[in-house]
């Protein structure tokens, strides 16, 4: 039974984190923390951004988690790990598929080519306001 619970938390955390991300992005990110997410919405010359630094901080936050709990594998491992499996899924979609900072990979999914147009539509606001889309895998059905 704890190993279904265990399971149940990360799928949970997982779910969680694309709706808190979907949160932060639109009124912070977009908001007070606009000046260091803004590097995200510009074209650059550099390959990594002052965005990626949130990145970093969700991971510090995960692997904190895990460690703490390392020793009993209790509820704060598993939160952490969903943490950190959504941050794999993040990099993987957001970053590799969507931008393409790496050599991509090709999908016939009609699932991630909506996920990519859904972030280009996002992107196509270069400023703080307006933007629309702020989430990652979740979207509005209308944009397929």
């Amino acid at each position: 039974m704890s190993v279904l619970i265990n399971i149940l938390i990360v799928l949970f955390t997982i779910i969680s984190m694309e709706c808190l991300s979907w949160f932060i992005h639109k009124y912070l990110f977009h908001g007070p923390l606009w000046f260091m997410h803004k590097s995200h919405h510009q074209k650059s010359k550099s390959f990594f951004e002052w965005n990626d630094l949130f990145a970093l901080l969700f991971a510090v936050v995960s692997l904190f988690l895990m460690y703490k709990d390392r020793n009993n594998f209790g509820y704060g491992f598993f939160i952490g790990l969903g943490i950190s499996i959504y941050g794999v899924i993040y990099f993987i979609v957001h970053d590799w598929f969507v931008h393409r900072r790496f050599t991509t990979f090709k999908s016939n999914s009609a699932y991630l080519r909506a996920v990519r147009k859904a972030h280009h539509l996002h992107h196509k606001s270069r400023g703080k306001d307006k933007g629309k889309a702020f989430g990652l895998l979740f979207f509005n059905k209308k944009i397929q």
